[in-house]
């Protein structure tokens, strides 16, 4: 085993970390908005250390063989990245909008300035 080896471990540890922790919150949090908040950010930062982990396996072993396909595997993976950085948070904007519009409240919640905009409320 050489260095890349342990770095490729080392960003699949802090992946498998992430992940982790985002199915923790899942379970712990109490209320849709703070899940998937504790969820969207958790699993994207551990799809973005699993992503580390493919491209320096990629480039190391394109460096070692010359192998063109290991280029193709890095360059899809950081499409992917790239789309998974863009939908996700989107994706749960909406999910959190549409939650809120049907009536889900946060447990807890002081201030609501998105409810009071939508009332028309204004300071």
């Amino acid at each position: 085993m050489n260095t890349v080896d342990y770095l490729i471990y080392a960003f699949l540890a802090i992946s498998m970390i992430f992940n982790l922790l985002g199915s923790i919150a899942l379970h712990r949090f109490p209320d849709v908005y703070t899940r998937l908040h504790g969820a969207t950010k958790t699993t994207t930062f551990g799809t973005i250390f699993a992503v580390l982990a493919v491209i320096v396996h990629a480039a190391y072993q394109l460096r070692e063989t010359g192998n063109p396909k290991y280029l193709q595997m890095a360059l899809h993976s950081i499409v992917a990245l790239v789309a998974l950085l863009l939908t996700n948070p989107t994706g749960a904007h909406a999910i959190a909008k549409a939650a809120h519009l049907s009536g889900y409240k946060p447990v807890r919640a002081v201030v609501d300035a998105y409810e009071d905009k939508l009332r028309g409320d204004s300071e």
